[in-house]
């Protein structure tokens, strides 16, 4: 039998929620292209299509709009342990912590929808909490006129974010919704598959998040667009750095072999908004010029845009602290991992591989 390390290329489950074509460049969510979902619908109609299996209607789309809002407070109790944890202590283990301290007995197996959405709902409010905590800055109570999205920028920066601020921002939460068997969605249904409780399972999925090698924030592209500066000097940085053999940042996917459809997506998003915001003007001029020199210098690798180069500019773009890319990013993809857990749980069977001993036997007597 051939030598599989880290399960690569393996096939742990069928599921209906996403396909993740790197040859062909799709992503697409329960037969819809996320592309679409994120240029024309809203974060809670794409939440919803990855919870229920359908877009909703308007009543029901009111509905589990409502319920995201009833669910954003955090219980006192919760805020008391975060009070705990010291100062020092990154976000994301702040949020395993949190997480693990809803646990109120309302969410034993079997998981449900319900307990879904209170996860989705309080997990922006906890990154807002911590955050204002750790800056010694007040708290902002969360805002039920706004949307998910639009409430989480609001509470982290106590003002109303514009039009071209909020698509943006809604349009980088579809995208990361959902992307197939990674890492923090095989961790998920890994725990989940034990019958534990819902919790447990989102716990080990920011773990898995939590690693460089998975939820790493898009940094390394916030520097380089820094350092670059204005569209005027792009050319030239590029060029200096390609032939100096130095990687450029945000271009290649291990995954991806052509354009990446989230990247392609928040690209355009970036061009609708075109002339309302210098940073995202920048970001597209250095990614065509990038794009064209790579050519040039490496004709035929396929080294295409990937959405770390989007998603630093848009995340750069509506102001967000570097320190809170991992769990803004989380904020998001948290739908998936419990759209991955409610399937799991339908037709459940414990995650159970083998492994191949190759240490030393004991001596014989």
């Amino acid at each position: 039998m051939a030598k599989v390390t880290g399960l690569e290329g393996i096939i742990a489950a069928e599921t209906e929620i996403s396909l993740v074509d790197g040859e062909n460049g799709y992503l697409v969510y329960r037969g819809q292209w996320a592309k679409e979902l994120a240029l024309h619908f809203t974060f809670e109609e794409s939440a919803y299509l990855l919870l229920y299996g359908k877009l909703p209607s308007e009543s029901e789309l009111l509905m589990f709009t409502n319920e995201l809002k009833q669910h954003r407070n955090i219980p006192t109790h919760v805020r008391d342990i975060i009070g705990l944890i010291p100062k020092n202590t990154e976000m994301m283990s702040v949020l395993r912590t949190a997480i693990s301290a809803l646990d109120d007995g309302s969410f034993a197996w079997k998981p449900t929808i319900e307990q879904a959405i209170k996860i989705i709902a309080v997990l922006p409010t906890i990154i807002a909490y911590r955050f204002h905590s750790d800056n010694l800055t007040s708290f902002v109570e969360p805002n039920n006129q706004l949307t998910h999205v639009a409430n989480y920028f609001y509470m982290l920066q106590g003002a109303y974010p514009t039009e071209a601020q909020e698509r943006a921002l809604t349009a980088y939460f579809i995208l990361t919704l959902e992307h197939g068997m990674n890492a923090s969605t095989f961790s998920a249904r890994t725990v989940l598959s034990t019958e534990t409780d819902i919790l447990s399972a989102i716990s080990g999925a920011i773990g898995a998040m939590k690693g460089p090698l998975h939820g790493g924030a898009p940094t390394e592209v916030i520097h380089m667009l820094n350092d670059i500066g204005t569209i005027k000097r792009a050319e030239a940085w590029l060029r200096d750095k390609l032939e100096n053999r130095e990687k450029i940042m945000g271009f290649g996917h291990r995954i991806y072999k052509t354009h990446d459809p989230r990247a392609v997506a928040l690209k355009e998003i970036s061009q609708t908004l075109s002339g309302q915001d210098p940073w995202l003007d920048l970001a597209l001029h250095v990614e065509e010029t990038t794009i064209r020199l790579l050519e040039e210098f490496k004709p035929g690798r396929r080294l295409y845009t990937n959405v770390e180069f989007y998603a630093a500019a848009v995340l750069r773009a509506v102001n967000m602290p570097a320190e809170l890319f991992t769990p803004t990013f989380t904020a998001s993809r948290v739908v998936g991992w419990l759209a991955h857990i409610l399937e799991q749980a339908e037709h459940n069977r414990i995650f159970r591989p083998q492994s191949k001993y190759v240490g030393e036997m004991p001596a014989r007597y």
